[in-house]
């Protein structure tokens, strides 16, 4: 197969995404209309563990920088779960002036503030039966932390402006961009809210620490805002996807989308190149060269798996001081079988 994955609104060759990063060690956690593909050694046990998770009807908490994917896993998780079939809702806490997040989550009765024309359903009760996620749950205030914490131990509430007790049989995902524990040591989150929250616990790593993910995610979404564009995307230059590898992505998975949907949009002749870039990830001459030798070595799909092989073992080298049996941990194989790879690609010290 040729290095250049090639990428259509065709079906057929849509096939061809799984089959190029057939071979390498990869996690897969599958829902009914997503799923999540990572190459990543040091996730595998995360997407074992939110498999376990969705079974079962306890709150979950995800911690990880804008961008990384909670929303989207949220709603996979939920996929997996025995609500599948209910609603799945989210309130962006971060996105709603703090006057407004409880009637939001709880609801309101007529006459409870001004314009309050009217009863109107808050999200826990929409969510009813189904999942209910809480995306930047640190903006909170104390009174209404308080108010949380008693609808995840009781599942009671009451709208605002009313004194009727409401129960809710939603489910509770909530997400957080920063670390709640250091919240709590500096007392502007409550700590036994924190320990309701912190049941199941998933630290999402940033796109930067997942490198040999980038390939992967990037032919994805090529290929779809190919198809939503109604755009046929020939090949991808490999000095495009090493841009992209060399980049930091502080807005990570969502920023790479975006970067991808704009160089779909511009690309010429159905060639993804480095012009097709923002200015910010186009490399520069030094970086080209370094790229274009990079490169150009393989011709074959073995010899492509044997380059991305060898990055994954230089990371998680590099990541654990080089220590063998800690390297070998995290790959899932045995130390012996590490030597035996390392000395394949030339990367014994």
């Amino acid at each position: 197969m040729s290095q250049d994955l090639l990428i259509s609104t065709s079906d057929e060759l849509a096939a061809e995404l799984p089959a190029y990063f057939e071979g390498l060690p990869r996690s897969v956690l599958r829902g009914q209309t997503r799923s999540l593909v990572t190459f990543t050694p040091s996730m595998f046990e995360v997407l074992d563990e939110l498999e376990v998770a969705a079974a079962h009807d306890v709150t979950v908490l995800f911690v990880g920088e804008t961008g990384c994917g909670k929303t989207y896993l949220a709603r996979l998780l939920h996929e997996l779960s025995p609500r599948h079939a209910q609603r799945c809702l989210t309130v962006a806490c971060g996105a709603l002036p703090p006057d407004l997040i409880e009637s939001e989550l709880f609801g309101y009765v007529r006459g409870a503030f001004t314009g309050a024309e009217g009863n109107r359903e808050g999200k826990f009760a929409a969510a009813d039966g189904g999942t209910l996620l809480l995306d930047e749950i640190d903006v909170l205030a104390p009174e209404q932390q308080a108010k949380l914490l008693r609808v995840i131990e009781t599942g009671e509430y009451e709208p605002v402006g009313s004194n009727d007790t409401q129960t809710s049989d939603a489910r509770l995902i909530a997400a957080s961009n920063v670390d709640l524990e250091q919240l709590v040591e500096s007392g502007k989150f409550r700590k036994d809210l924190y320990y309701r929250l912190n049941t199941l616990h998933f630290h999402l790593l940033p796109l930067r620490e997942r490198p040999w993910d980038i390939e992967y995610l990037a032919r994805k979404f090529a290929l779809d805002h190919g198809r939503a564009h109604r755009i046929e995307l020939r090949h991808i230059e490999p000095e495009f996807l090493s841009a992209l590898r060399q980049y930091t992505w502080p807005g990570n998975i969502r920023e790479l989308e975006n970067v991808i949907r704009r160089a779909v949009l511009y690309c010429r002749n159905g060639v993804l190149a480095p012009a097709d870039l923002p200015s910010a990830l186009r490399p520069s001459d030094g970086q080209r060269r370094c790229q274009h030798d990079e490169s150009r070595a393989p011709r074959t799909l073995e010899e492509h798996v044997d380059q991305i092989e060898r990055r994954i073992i230089e990371e998680s080298l590099r990541r654990h001081n080089h220590r063998r049996t800690v390297t070998a941990k995290e790959l899932g194989i045995s130390r012996v079988t590490l030597y035996n790879k390392m000395k394949k690609h030339g990367i014994l010290r």
